[in-house]
């Protein structure tokens, strides 16, 4: 009780970044300025939101039908990306910090301990579903079929130089690792460091192509911080290309390239499909049935995090949690599969939901 009247306290000092939303509008993505905030007897009025590029459409859609079936203000909904999200969510507590952030991997040990440096040590942990990240290409040119170690190759800023060793990544067309590859320019766009999206496609892509090698896969238990560098590093040249968070951007330059390629959500590529097509890694298309029963090869879970202490005190988030974890929702035929979520099997979904239901808190142990 006195850790929810301090946080009362601070958040009534604060001034809230919320909307003019009446709770049937659109989604806020922009922070408004102080002047158009609202502010109750109890702090900010209208749930915040940060975080994943990838999670964002999603949360979008909860946020607009919460918004249009409760009494409860739509929720702001801003795209900043998995680790630039967890930055602002672990930075403190009041009225100016998020109570959610999205994420497309899960909360780091060490971000949560900055949270509890900032004073946050119940964190909620919900998670949304599944997702794949793939690489896309024009519906103007063929589909691409590659494997992972052949993905490596191409993307890795240092490659095996046939000898034991390391070299520079010389391999600049698509002919050059496999003479059955297109002889094109490689050229990928891909997301910036900050992005969950990238984080998972380096651990299943490129961790999954540079483990091929034996030598470099038993490196792994020699020296890990030499292996992480090996494999987790990307080529700095202008065949890799970060096209930042936005990931409808990569979508219409590949449009306006057909020769190039791009690393995104499955979703985007759900949505998109009448303009792009996802390439075939290991022999698996990365569908909405080979991602759901884990045969595709770059398939990752999809999160989002509370701040407990905010339940209460900020109107709504309890609600919110209820109708995100519901079946209309995130169940197997929800709303949110229409969006692209790959849904959680109806077991793992009944029990997440109610872990998330009692406010249970997230630990790594």
């Amino acid at each position: 009780m006195l850790k929810k009247l301090l946080l009362c306290s601070v958040l009534s000092a604060g001034l809230a970044a919320c909307g003019s939303s009446d709770g049937g509008g659109d989604v806020s993505t922009d922070v408004p300025s102080a002047t158009d905030t609202a502010v109750t007897a109890n702090g900010r009025d209208q749930i915040k939101i940060v975080g994943s590029s990838t999670v964002y459409p999603f949360s979008t859609t909860v946020a607009e039908n919460f918004g249009r079936s409760t009494s409860f203000k739509t929720p702001i909904v801003e795209s900043t990306g998995s680790g630039g999200g967890l930055k602002l969510f672990c930075s403190g507590v009041g009225a100016n910090h998020p109570d959610m952030t999205n994420a497309s991997r899960r909360i780091k040990a060490s971000e949560v301990k900055r949270c509890a440096d900032n004073g946050i040590n119940d964190i909620i942990e919900v998670k949304v579903g599944y997702d794949g990240i793939v690489l896309a290409n024009s519906r103007k040119s063929d589909q691409f079929d590659i494997s992972l170690r052949e993905l490596y190759l191409a993307l890795a800023k240092d490659i095996p130089n046939g000898n034991g060793g390391l070299k520079q990544n010389d391999n600049d067309r698509w002919s050059d690792i496999n003479p059955s590859l297109p002889d094109t320019k490689i050229e990928i766009l891909g997301p910036p460091p900050t992005s969950g999206t990238r984080d998972a496609f380096v651990e299943l892509a490129m961790e999954g192509g540079c483990q091929t090698f034996d030598w470099i896969a038993d490196m792994e238990k020699a020296d890990k911080d030499r292996y992480k560098a090996v494999c987790h590093s990307f080529r700095e040249d202008d065949n890799f290309i970060e096209a930042g968070e936005n990931d409808n951007l990569i979508v219409n330059k590949l449009n306006a390239n057909p020769n190039a390629l791009g690393i995104f959500g499955f979703g985007f590529l759900d949505q998109n499909a009448d303009s792009v097509q996802g390439t075939v890694i290991d022999g698996i298309v990365p569908t909405f049935e080979n991602i759901s029963d884990g045969s595709y090869p770059v398939s990752r879970s999809l999160f989002f995090y509370v701040k407990k202490d905010n339940i209460g005190v900020v109107p709504g988030i309890e609600e919110f949690l209820t109708e995100f974890t519901s079946e209309r929702a995130s169940g197997q035929d929800g709303y949110l599969a229409e969006k692209g979520l790959i849904p959680m099997k109806p077991a793992e979904h009944a029990a997440r939901k109610a872990s998330v239901l009692a406010l249970e808190t997230v630990s790594l142990n």
